[in-house]
């Protein structure tokens, strides 16, 4: 056996081994001098440059990585590390998948990207960077505040945008994501369950009990909001309510057997898990959005039967006190009562913002609030009052044209995803998963009108993103075809089967 000396093993792996030398005389110079926290990231970072290089390789990996964090990453037992912003860790993984994509641009596609879309994006994103130069307070102009802000309300519609349409490029990997979107959604249901039938974690509890107790503790401590793993009880039953709403489209319109019977199971759990939230926008997202199903399946035979269910459970919920024994169903009765207390409230602030959002028509400035106005300042009202609504929220920091932007750009994307699904897809599958899509981004931007929901985890990836999917839909039809075809040969084949081990075992 041949001696192997240190001189032979350079030769034969190049420059490898001598760079991984220098960094350990680099690593023990750093021991010496500088201490052992500088000594350890050195020697760190060839693991980093291997996890690096193993994403390139497993791209999907992060991408599946990123759907899991962005769905539990505001969920009260998650044991993560203090003091990081919840949105870092959904913003690392974009940031990481859309570099990852420019890196490797040869299998890249990025013709998907030149839609309508991206053009209302661009228009919203420049839009709230240009409000850096807001100063309606007079308080000075903070760049760190404003890009806070700017990434919650404007940049991570952008991330979301360009993750979903980048990644999501063949039937295979859409049908994987339908059902990695269903299992943590029936995650979700389960776990609402859980809170309602078993009890609360510590954690859960310790904030109910705390910041949540003004909202989530009604009639006199007998009925309880629950909130699943999401942020709060209102971000959960719309969230959920418009999960349904997409799942429910995906079922009935689904060729495949499996397919079917999953996404059906999703949305019928998804369906009675709004109820425990108690959040009554969350009824209203629900029909409205399977309401405009109706306008997008261009068949009679979806249409007239949809539309006698769903005045048919309006007329219940509105005009009867059928199931007002159940706490939850009383709460959710609610959401039509014009005389009730909580909408009343509602129409007072936003009557009394009116009047100073006269004198700002760009806004009071983004991540402007209770912390740095001071209580003597001409906006301290605007900055302290509850906005209850998205639409409001921006409506406060950007101004009127800030709201009358975000809205014509909203329209123009969910316009331009309801054009592709009635006019340019042939597959009525796929038209039905566009027509989820769709349905189900017009039930979340109705719970934005109710309540603070539309950028808050896990809901502005999903449906934002998922509103992108349709965009991509007319680039993988012919794909889509081919697949739904195997896959249908595969369910005849084992109903073929099947029912020959069914006469066989009668013989």
């Amino acid at each position: 056996m041949t001696k192997t000396t240190f001189r032979t093993y350079a030769q034969d792996h190049g420059g490898r081994v001598l760079l991984l030398f220098l960094l350990f005389l680099l690593a023990l110079y750093e021991l010496v001098n500088a201490g052992f926290s500088v000594f350890a990231v050195i020697c760190m970072s060839p693991i980093v440059v291997f996890m690096f290089l193993g994403t390139l390789q497993y791209r999907m990996f992060i991408f599946w990585g990123l759907m899991l964090i962005n769905y539990v990453v505001q969920w009260k037992s998650m044991p993560l590390p203090p003091g990081i912003p919840a949105s870092l860790y959904n913003e690392m993984f974009e940031i990481i998948l859309i570099a990852l994509t420019i890196i490797d641009v040869k299998e890249a596609k990025f013709e998907r990207t030149a839609n309508i879309m991206l053009y209302a994006l661009l228009i919203w994103c420049g839009y709230c960077t240009l409000e850096v130069l807001n100063d309606t307070c007079g308080i000075g102009i903070d760049v760190g505040g404003w890009y806070t802000a700017a990434r919650m309300m404007a940049y991570q519609l952008m991330y979301a945008f360009l993750v979903y349409i980048l990644y999501i490029t063949n039937p295979k990997i859409l049908v994987k994501y339908l059902y990695v979107w269903g299992a943590l959604a029936l995650f979700a249901v389960f776990w609402v369950w859980k809170q309602k039938n078993i009890g609360l974690t510590p954690a859960e509890n310790g904030w109910l009990q705390t910041r949540g107790r003004s909202t989530h503790i009604l009639a006199g401590g007998t009925l309880i909001r629950y909130f699943s793993v999401y942020s709060d009880a209102a971000n959960f039953g719309i969230g959920i309510a418009s999960t349904a709403v997409a799942f429910i489209i995906f079922g009935i319109t689904s060729k495949i057997k499996k397919y079917r019977i999953f996404y059906l199971i999703v949305g019928i759990a998804c369906v009675w898990g709004m109820f425990p939230s108690g959040t009554r926008t969350a009824i209203a997202c629900l029909m409205a959005g399977l309401m405009a199903y109706v306008f997008l399946s261009k068949s009679f035979k979806i249409a007239i039967p949809f539309t006698i269910t769903f005045g048919f459970l309006f007329f219940i919920l509105a005009f009867t006190d059928i199931g007002n024994g159940n706490q939850s169903i009383r709460r959710m009765r609610s959401a039509f009562d014009k005389n009730d207390a909580s909408a009343n409230q509602r129409s007072i602030n936003q009557e009394a913002m009116k009047k100073y959002m006269k004198e700002a028509p760009w806004g009071i400035g983004m991540n402007i609030g209770y912390q740095n106005v001071p209580a003597n300042n001409k906006y301290t009202f605007m900055a302290t009052v509850p906005p209850d609504s998205e639409y409001v929220f921006i409506w406060i920091h950007t101004g009127i044209i800030g709201i009358t932007v975000f809205l014509i750009c909203t329209a123009i994307m969910i316009i331009g995803a309801c054009w592709i699904v009635f006019f340019r897809l042939k597959s009525p599958s796929l038209r039905g998963i566009g027509a989820g899509f769709c349905c189900a981004m017009i039930a979340q931007q109705l719970g934005g009108y109710g309540n603070q929901v539309l950028m808050q985890f896990p809901n502005c990836l999903i449906f934002y993103g998922g509103l992108s999917i349709v965009y991509a839909l007319p680039y993988m039809e012919e794909e889509w075809v081919e697949y739904e075809k195997e896959q249908l040969a595969i369910q005849e084949e084992k109903k073929r089967l099947k029912l020959e081990k069914k006469r066989a075992s009668r013989v």
